[in-house]
């Protein structure tokens, strides 16, 4: 059962542009939550220059039959015109835990 959830990361510019993202994704059901770091440092490349920025990082926890959903809604709400939307498996976890996880999605 338990690679039938994912932990989606996500970077967005500032706590609040992250914070509203979360959120909305969370009142649609998408996630079952959305944790936002603040202040990471991001080092990349983009339209060929090196760029040094300050970032949020937020870990959403999902199912993995909502990503391509989630996907597009990220894409839709994000205002990078190429965010950082990666999924991993979550190989173990608290039973309770993946269960909470399962009744706040997809409903």
């Amino acid at each position: 059962m338990e690679d039938h959830f994912i932990v989606v990361f996500m970077t967005a510019p500032s706590e609040e542009v992250g914070a509203d993202i979360g959120k909305t994704l969370v009142e649609e059901s998408l996630v079952a939550c959305c944790n936002v770091i603040p202040q990471i440092r991001s080092i990349y490349r983009w339209e060929g220059k090196v760029c040094d920025e300050k970032e949020v990082l937020c870990l959403m926890k999902t199912r993995r039959d909502l990503f391509d959903r989630l996907e597009k809604r990220i894409k839709a709400l994000h205002p990078y015109k190429v965010p950082e939307i990666i999924a991993v498996k979550i190989k173990d976890g608290s039973r309770e835990y993946l269960n909470w996880i399962d009744e706040m999605v997809g409903r």
